[in-house]
């Protein structure tokens, strides 16, 4: 799909007027059946690059290309009228240079209709957003435990706590003062999340970091039990669909080699002959 037409529902001001208010709603998506189920409930519908190990069964988000997000984004496009939709620029799309994230930006923006990019990052990417929002691109931005920086931080380790909670805070004031309309806080001690809430006019949305924090966000496949092959501690498992699908393809499996199915409720017949499903 090519750039959509007029988006409608939630806007980047529409997110930054919510500071303070009552707090954002905020999910991931990657396909439209999803992000229907999504819309009418959330502020926010993230294309996260967690798509990667979500759909695609990598071990990391370091794998994602810009192709996978654009083809991930006009897929949820699809499903949203209301919720405000950002996609994340994967690692190495905008690191090089802030001309490099704006050509990359530019193309998301322009192929999947959404309205707003996400970048991971503080002080090191303060002058790409910047850059991004001179140009009209809106930059939400992530500080804390940055997935695309798993190896730099040697895991999916808490950051910020100690003499460390001092970068998360430069982090979160350099990328509000370039220009970014929100700032997700993951893996950071609650605390220092509550702290860098009161301190920066941008809303926080927290994940694994504070009640305080203006919205909260969770990837969806972790909230709905569907992806289970680990459990971070800031998850709660509000269905488990993993289970109840795994239940549903076994009886599945059993009534096919029964040929309990198809019943003949299930078939185009002319006339039924006596003893022909017996």
């Amino acid at each position: 799909m090519s750039a959509a037409g007029e988006i409608k529902g939630m806007t980047p001001p529409d997110i930054r007027s919510r500071k303070g208010q009552t707090p954002l709603v905020c999910l991931t998506a990657y396909t439209t059946p999803v992000a229907r189920l999504l819309d009418r409930h959330c502020d926010i519908v993230l294309v996260g690059d967690s798509v990667g190990m979500v759909l695609h069964g990598l071990s990391s988000t370091l794998g994602v290309t810009l192709d996978m997000m654009i083809m991930h984004g006009q897929a949820v496009r699809r499903g949203l009228e209301h919720a405000l939709m950002v996609v994340d620029l994967p690692f190495g799309s905008y690191e090089e240079s802030p001309e490099h994230a704006f050509g990359n930006a530019a193309r998301v923006m322009g192929e999947t209709g959404c309205s707003a990019v996400k970048l991971e990052g503080g002080e090191t990417i303060a002058e790409t957003i910047r850059f991004l929002t001179a140009r009209g691109v809106p930059v939400m931005a992530h500080v804390g435990l940055t997935p695309q920086a798993v190896n730099t931080f040697g895991g999916y380790r808490v950051q910020g706590r100690g003499a460390d909670a001092e970068r998360i805070r430069r982090d979160s004031r350099a990328v509000t003062e370039a220009g970014a309309f929100s700032l997700v806080l993951e893996k950071i001690p609650e605390q220092l999340a509550r702290q860098i809430t009161a301190d920066i006019d941008i809303p926080t949305i927290g994940i694994g970091a504070s009640p305080a924090c203006d919205g909260q966000i969770l990837v969806s496949d972790d909230m709905l039990g569907l992806f289970t092959s680990f459990r971070p501690k800031f998850v709660k498992r509000y269905a488990e669909l993993g289970e109840q699908a795994e239940a549903a393809i076994a009886a599945y499996a059993t009534d096919v080699r029964n040929r309990h199915f198809p019943a003949v409720e299930h078939l185009y017949v002319n006339a039924l002959k006596a003893g022909d499903f017996t």
